[in-house]
């Protein structure tokens, strides 16, 4: 962003096809899943970002380790929090990590989510 009131956009999030390679997920359990995203914006000084993220089939242990906001466009996957519930994720689902939410990811289909961390 050329100017601090910049707005990032994207019209069509599903659509979009220009991705970075972010690597793979380094806590696996099973599978390599693979990361691809596109930063929309961060802060100068990191204290938060977003953009978009997508994911490949696989499990791993998750730890989040600032708050993060998610909606999930497309894609499958299980988030099993250590303290037991259980969240599917389906396109369309809206979800909030609290800052240091641990868990396990099982990524069925290839996700696809925007994403705020703060």
């Amino acid at each position: 962003m050329s100017d601090p009131g910049d707005v990032a956009i994207l019209q069509d999030p599903l659509a979009d096809h220009e991705f970075a390679d972010w690597g793979a997920i380094p806590d696996m359990i099973e599978g390599e899943s693979k990361t691809f995203g596109r930063l929309l914006h961060r802060n100068a000084d990191g204290s938060s970002e977003s953009g978009i993220w997508n994911c490949t089939p696989g499990t791993w242990r998750c730890h989040v380790t600032r708050d993060e906001f998610c909606h999930f466009l497309a894609g499958e996957c299980t988030y099993t929090a250590d303290n037991g519930q259980v969240i599917e994720v389906r396109p369309g689902t809206v979800a909030f990590f609290p800052e240091d939410w641990k868990g396990i990811c099982e990524v069925r289909e290839t996700i696809r989510k925007v994403y705020m961390i703060r």
